[in-house]
């Protein structure tokens, strides 16, 4: 797939969600990809989003986060640091392929597959308005609502 990059249209998808929702593309929506549940940067980056949570429903956007996480472990993952945006499990792969986020990665001198740190903001038209890769955690929730406010 090519890559998905500002004013191209966002690939949609419905997948099981946390707490047995799904997540769609319906709407102003956030994604944020990250690479696995329960870890530390994955966590502080949900914490942050969650706390969040509010200003981007007033501006009606949607947040979702995305891994190939299990369900299960999703769940947890929210109870357990009370996350308030919706987790999304595309444990198939087929969302974060469409996105491009599936990347190859290293650490340690070790090669292999895994989710490239990325957000994408897209408007209630499906297009996206604002691409973020390789994100560092640090402060990028409020440049994704600064970005949302501009919708």
């Amino acid at each position: 797939m090519s890559e998905i990059t500002e004013d191209s249209k966002a690939p949609v998808f419905d997948i099981p969600a946390d707490n047995g929702g799904r997540a769609t593309l319906d709407g102003p929506t956030a994604i944020f990809f990250y690479p696995k549940a329960d870890t530390p940067s994955c966590t502080n980056e949900a914490v942050d989003f969650s706390t969040r949570a509010a200003d981007f429903a007033a501006l009606g956007v949607t947040v979702i986060g995305i891994s190939r996480d299990p369900v299960k472990k999703l769940d947890r993952f929210k109870a357990k640091h009370d996350l308030h945006v919706i987790l999304g499990s595309d444990e198939a792969g087929a969302v974060t392929d469409a996105y491009g986020v599936w990347v190859l990665k290293t650490l340690y001198g070790r090669e292999y597959m895994g989710i490239e740190r990325a957000t994408f903001l897209i408007d209630g038209e499906g297009v996206v308005r604002r691409v973020w890769r390789q994100v560092r955690v640090k402060d990028h929730a409020d440049a994704v609502l600064a970005a949302a406010r501009e919708l």
